[in-house]
């Protein structure tokens, strides 16, 4: 690969004036520039990014942590982030974490040691290890979490939405059309976002005077297949079924409906149903399925414009920022009870 030694030496000029031509930084006359790009084009010229780096500490990549690389719901939220990433020459750098904590872990390490400028991060492991990583690193990073560590003082910012109050939006709506017998499939409610979510579940039923029955609550994975298990598991063993169920995602009620499906109960004729995250497909599912918008692309957005201010060394105040959620009705949760 030439490099810009072989272009002076071409040209029989500086190695300085050809670096500053090809930077566009300093004085160059317009001909010899003009010289030194087509000669760079004729011997092929790239910069090297690694000795830039190592000259500049700057990578120009921000790290996207996410923990399930097959969700699509993290696609709107790529959207949203590249919008404000292009202008700025930002690459974007995809991780799965797999939804693991050491994987986590080396997403913040790498970030340590310089691969990337900044990162937005989705974690479902906030624990005092986690955090105390975070908030020990020079290079920013915003979550997409609400998290406040007990001492404060955090070096991180985070962009959230309600997820607990979109959950709890759902048994209000179940409650509407007079059902009281309302189920649940949740993430791992020892997560914080798992918790958050089955929080709204309970504070709905409490607030509409209803019992929570352990039968109708399940603990499910975040994956359609997830859902499909936790879905068998709800629907069979003789005991009395729930007239509505809420899923923490649409995913895991994709896979909820492929049990209903199996068991030969209806949707909505027999039971309603709702997700949480909107996906597109959820327009197109049978029945099309209602869900909770979250809004993903904003969120991706909002996070990298935090991102950019706080790469760009921004002086003004960087406020968290908190996104309300939207239930977007459709057929899965219309009781036939109340038709015309």
């Amino acid at each position: 690969m030439a490099t810009i030694y072989d272009i002076a030496e071409k040209l029989g000029i500086s190695p300085s004036t050809v670096s500053r031509a090809l930077s566009g930084r300093g004085y160059c006359k317009e001909e010899t520039r003009k010289r030194i790009l087509q000669a760079a084009e004729e011997l092929d010229y790239a910069p090297d990014q690694s000795a830039k780096m190592l000259k500049t500490r700057v990578s120009n990549k921000v790290l996207f942590a996410v923990p399930d690389l097959c969700n699509p719901f993290y696609f709107d939220m790529i959207q949203g982030i590249n919008e404000v990433l292009d202008p700025y020459g930002y690459l974007l750098i995809l991780m799965d974490t797999k939804n693991r904590l050491d994987e986590e872990k080396r997403a913040i390490q790498l970030l340590r040691e310089k691969y990337a400028d900044g990162m937005i991060m989705v974690s479902f492991h906030f624990c005092d290890e986690n955090i105390e990583m975070i908030n020990r690193l020079n290079s920013p990073v915003v979550l997409t979490n609400k998290y406040v560590s007990p001492v404060g003082k955090d070096r991180f910012h985070y962009v959230w939405v309600d997820t607990q109050l979109g959950i709890k939006e759902v048994v209000r709506h179940f409650v509407s059309q007079g059902m009281n017998r309302i189920g649940y499939i949740g993430g791992r409610f020892h997560e914080q976002t798992g918790r958050e979510r089955y929080e709204g579940y309970r504070e709905g039923l409490e607030e509409a005077g209803l019992t929570l029955h352990a039968d109708w609550v399940q603990e499910g994975d975040y994956t359609e297949q997830g859902g499909y298990l936790a879905g068998l598991s709800l629907l069979s063993g003789g005991k009395p079924l729930p007239e509505a169920v809420v899923c923490a995602n649409d995913l895991m009620a994709y896979g909820f409906l492929r049990a209903c499906e199996e068991q030969q109960i209806r949707v909505p004729e027999d039971l309603l149903l709702a997700g949480m995250d909107n996906l597109s497909l959820s327009s197109r599912t049978s029945p099309k399925l209602t869900s909770v918008s979250l809004r993903a692309e904003v969120i991706g957005r909002t996070a990298a414009e935090m991102l950019v201010r706080r790469l760009n060394g921004s002086e003004q105040r960087i406020d968290n920022v908190k996104l309300l959620p939207e239930l977007i009705v459709r057929d899965s949760s219309v009781s036939r009870r109340l038709a015309p």
